[in-house]
């Protein structure tokens, strides 16, 4: 017999709130929760929240595709209705019980500017590999996501992962306090969502710094000690009880990346654990991946897996669409092949790409081709940034450049001319141009952030004859 996720005795305990419509004969349980009412599964609680749209608008076809029950501030037709005060508030308090009532569960927190839901997906990799694991379906990682994760985390859960973002200051602390994590990681900082920073990095760093004050006393801080917020983030870190492990490239981390080379569609990656030596592969070819690979380590290590679970976990971890994918396509009388980094793009994680794609190994005929679209929600210094960007291609070993949208202008008017490949307005107008011009052998890496739609360059590209 299933377990059911919740039933509806816990839905009241948890949220204080009164059924209405719940008769004689009814469901007592329910095996899954959802805000969408176009997602819904049989036997799940639908939570009417408050979004572009009312919630409430929804309920009856939520009760259509087979809720059992919908948490609610007024009743509605068609099925039982958990009324409360406020319906967010509700999802929070379901989260905390759901929390408490996983008592033994193993939990790890996991943040930063680039590379967090790389590092989350890695993590959870290993610990599905460990015992009975949990984490979100997709990028949960805001005010509805993460309680939402905790809210679908069975009770007999052991090990559970979970993404943290933030646009602003202030919006981390809750979200770490409610999953009150054993481990927290934060994979770098940087120029991001910087529009919403008056002081820039500094503001980011200290927004990052919040998934501190979730953090259980005598919990792991993992930081990146390749970047420059390092130290500041340890002392935040001790400051708030945390121990501190540091991972990156340098002589004496905890988690040191000692070397990493490209082997077709797979990276050869040398590291050391306390010293210990490590080696392994990884289907993601960049180097940044290889150092997330070194976070995921430490916060496996955290979370109780063994170092042999955690090495095979990374090694069967298929990289992600957007996020380093590689695709090999016949093109062309020919082959070329297609590195995916377009699900979204900021001045580090745009460098760190164009790094990995320089270091690669050149094999005969190839060309290196860097695609990329607009980076987004810079704010004021945006179209330097973008501009900034050209002596950082011109120093690696890149061929040729094509670039898409208003800001990436300032890009293409920076670049020197043996770099050029082609302009255009919008991603759409972009891919007559570049799919012309590309040849067999070709290397191609898009790049670009999810609004400007380097998405779909590289699925018309990978869907090209």
């Amino acid at each position: 017999m299933t377990t059911p996720l919740w039933t509806f005795t816990e839905l009241a305990e948890a949220t204080g709130g009164t059924f209405v419509g719940a008769g004689d004969g009814g469901a007592t349980e329910a095996q899954g929760i959802n805000f969408d009412s176009r997602a819904l599964q049989q036997g799940d609680i639908f939570l009417a929240l408050q979004g572009a749209r009312d919630g409430h608008d929804f309920v009856p076809a939520a009760f259509a595709a087979g809720a059992v029950v919908a948490i609610t501030r007024r009743p509605i037709a068609g099925g039982p209705c958990l009324l409360v005060p406020d319906v967010q508030r509700a999802l929070d308090d379901l989260a905390v019980f759901a929390r408490a009532r996983a008592h033994v569960a193993k939990r790890g927190d996991v943040t930063g500017s680039v590379g967090k839901t790389s590092v989350t997906q890695m993590v959870m990799q290993g610990l599905r590999r460990a015992g009975r694991a949990h984490s979100a379906i997709k990028s949960f990682n805001n005010h509805i996501g993460v309680p939402l994760t905790l809210a679908r985390m069975p009770a007999d859960t052991e090990r559970a992962v979970f993404e943290i973002g933030m646009n602003h200051a202030d919006e981390i602390t809750p979200l770490s306090e409610f999953v009150a994590p054993h481990a927290v990681a934060i994979t770098t900082v940087g120029a991001v969502h910087t529009e919403n920073f008056p002081d820039g990095e500094a503001g980011v760093a200290a927004a990052k710094a919040e998934i501190f004050d979730g953090l259980l006393p005598g919990g792991l801080a993992i930081l990146n000690a390749d970047n420059r917020w390092f130290d500041f983030l340890a002392q935040r870190a001790r400051g708030a009880g945390a121990l501190v492990a540091a991972f990156g490239e340098g002589a004496g981390n905890d988690a040191q990346l000692v070397s990493h080379q490209v082997n077709g569609t797979r990276a050869e990656v040398e590291g050391r654990l306390h010293g210990r030596t490590l080696n392994f592969t990884l289907a993601h070819t960049g180097r940044h991946q290889a150092l997330n690979a070194m976070a995921s380590l430490l916060m496996l290590e955290a979370l109780d897996v063994d170092l042999d679970t955690s090495i095979k976990a990374l090694e069967g971890f298929e990289a992600l669409d957007g996020r380093g994918k590689v695709v090999t396509k016949r093109f062309k009388n020919g082959e070329i092949v297609i590195i995916d980094e377009s699900y979204n793009a900021n001045p580090v994680s745009m460098t760190a790409t164009l790094a990995s794609l320089g270091a690669r190994a050149r094999a005969d005929g190839e060309r290196k081709i860097v695609v990329l679209t607009d980076m987004l929600e810079l704010g004021p210094d945006e179209r330097d940034l973008h501009a900034a960007l050209a002596p950082v291609i011109a120093g690696f070993d890149i061929d040729r450049v094509y670039a898409a949208g208003p800001l990436m202008k300032a890009l293409w008017d920076a670049l020197p001319e043996r770099l050029k490949g082609a302009y255009a307005a919008s991603a759409a107008e972009l891919n007559g141009p570049l799919q012309e011009d590309l040849q067999s052998g070709d290397v191609v890496m898009i790049k670009g952030s999810n609004g400007s739609k380097a998405g779909l360059i590289a699925k018309t590209l990978i869907a090209a004859d």
